[in-house]
């Protein structure tokens, strides 16, 4: 592997923004210091000016592969992702066949490895009818157990009221939920389809699945973790009724129950469903603005822990189907980072907050082994930062396999400029245009439980 100093970065890394050089050397980083002597064959970045930040590490995508892959793939997808400076993904277990067995879980592990260009760690999915599989799951080598408490492909929804108990009692590691109730969001579908039966308005999402749905699914999670102790993650909150179920009053390490916030819910509000419609159609829904105000709130004062995508990209054919027909999702792994560097430049959040939840938070709440931290000895997980480049958002930059984003037509006030994967150089995005170094630098990761 090559070996790398970056001289002059401004670190942002622990709650501080220091100017520090770099020494990566075997996947690592070697030398964090004020003057770092580089020696011959060093390849040597001059950053001065430029962010040096830990890699984001997205705890939640949906990567469509195996059996989705016209929508999208591994490799597509992490690829993507990497220019974004996304270093290190969490995928879920709905694709075709669902991820419910350890055999097909390997699978995709199987291709990954050949694949990702990022880092990378597989959900075990969940069922009604599988918890002798959930419990053969490696804690030190699987990031977590996925359970849709809420409908999702195939046979993933749990609703069973014994094998919810039993999962939450018997499941040694985390469990990640997505917390939507189900009876709540079928009673509201069909009194809108009553309304709506063929051509209805993308604005009654948030309606069909609202906040009644989302905060008695987070409540019954809760209450079951707190009987038995559950290490439980819940996913993607989009309601200020569900906040006061977290607290803020515990350092992170110590918490048993966390919550994320995706980027797209505190981007848009419902008040963009006449503008883009279908494209920001998912599940849970893009509520009313208050909404993504508590979130900020929430987020600032710590109860929520995470900010990941929940990336979950579709056809552009796929989404211009009538509101009933659209599928929900929508991509975003290649521009996280951008969107909430841009909440920074807007005054929303400070660039320390956005690592801490970007970065260290999803590091210590998985206990991912030496990444998440710019520290001597972890993994070089590293993402140079520009604050003095735009970068625009075009359909001809656009990575996505699905050739679209909602997010078309914006301009940010950063460029990505360097992405190190595991102590490779893997992307660079310089004046003379950007382009991918190797072919894939992920790796597996893993876990100290």
């Amino acid at each position: 592997m090559a070996t790398y100093v970056i001289r002059n970065a401004r670190v942002v890394n622990e709650g501080q923004i220091q100017e520090r050089d770099v020494r990566i050397e075997n996947g690592f980083i070697a030398e964090l210091g004020t003057s770092v002597t580089a020696k011959a064959g060093d390849e040597v970045i001059d950053a001065t000016g430029h962010y040096l930040m830990p890699g984001v590490i997205d705890d939640q995508v949906h990567f469509r592969e195996p059996g989705l892959t016209h929508k999208a793939t591994i490799r597509s997808e992490s690829r993507a992702g990497v220019a974004g400076g996304v270093t290190t993904f969490m995928e879920m277990p709905n694709t075709v066949p669902n991820a419910l067995t350890q055999a097909l879980l390997q699978d995709k592990y199987d291709i990954a490895a050949r694949t990702a260009f990022a880092n990378y760690s597989f959900f075990m999915g969940a069922s009604n009818d599988n918890l002798d599989e959930v419990l053969r799951t490696d804690p030190q080598s699987v990031c977590g157990v996925k359970a849709f408490m809420g409908s999702s492909t195939g046979n993933m929804l749990v609703d069973n009221e014994q094998t919810l108990n039993a999962l939450f009692s018997q499941c040694p590691m985390l469990i990640a939920t997505h917390c939507e109730d189900e009876a709540t969001v079928r009673a509201n579908t069909a009194r809108y389809r009553a309304e709506y039966p063929t051509d209805a308005p993308a604005h009654i999402h948030p309606l069909v699945r609202d906040e009644l749905a989302c905060l008695r699914s987070s409540s019954l999670a809760v209450e079951l973790a707190k009987q038995h102790n559950t290490r439980l993650h819940i996913l993607h909150l989009t309601t200020a009724d569900e906040l006061n179920l977290f607290r803020n009053d515990i350092p992170l390490t110590e918490k048993r129950i966390t919550a994320e916030v995706c980027v797209h819910h505190l981007w848009f509000s419902a008040d963009d469903y006449e503008t883009l419609g279908n494209q920001i159609k998912c599940n849970p829904a893009i509520k009313a603005p208050h909404h993504r105000a508590a979130l900020w709130e929430a987020l600032l004062d710590d109860r929520l822990d995470i900010i990941a995508t929940d990336h979950a990209p579709h056809t552009w054919e796929e989404k211009q189907q009538p509101y009933w027909q659209a599928p929900s999702g929508l991509p975003l792994v290649q521009h996280p980072l951008l969107l909430m560097l841009e909440a920074s430049l807007q005054g929303k959040i400070s660039l320390e907050k956005v690592v801490q939840k970007m970065a260290h938070a999803p590091a210590d709440c998985f206990q991912i082994d030496r990444r998440g931290y710019v520290r001597e000895g972890y993994w070089a997980d590293l993402v140079l930062v520009d604050p003095g480049q735009a970068t625009e958002v075009t359909p001809d930059s656009i990575l996505y396999q699905c050739g679209w984003s909602p997010l078309t037509g914006k301009t940010f006030g950063h460029r990505i400029t360097h992405t190190f994967v595991s102590g490779e150089l893997a992307y660079k995005n310089a004046d003379s245009g950007s382009a991918f170094l190797v072919e894939r630098a992920g790796q597996r990761i893993s876990f100290d439980r």
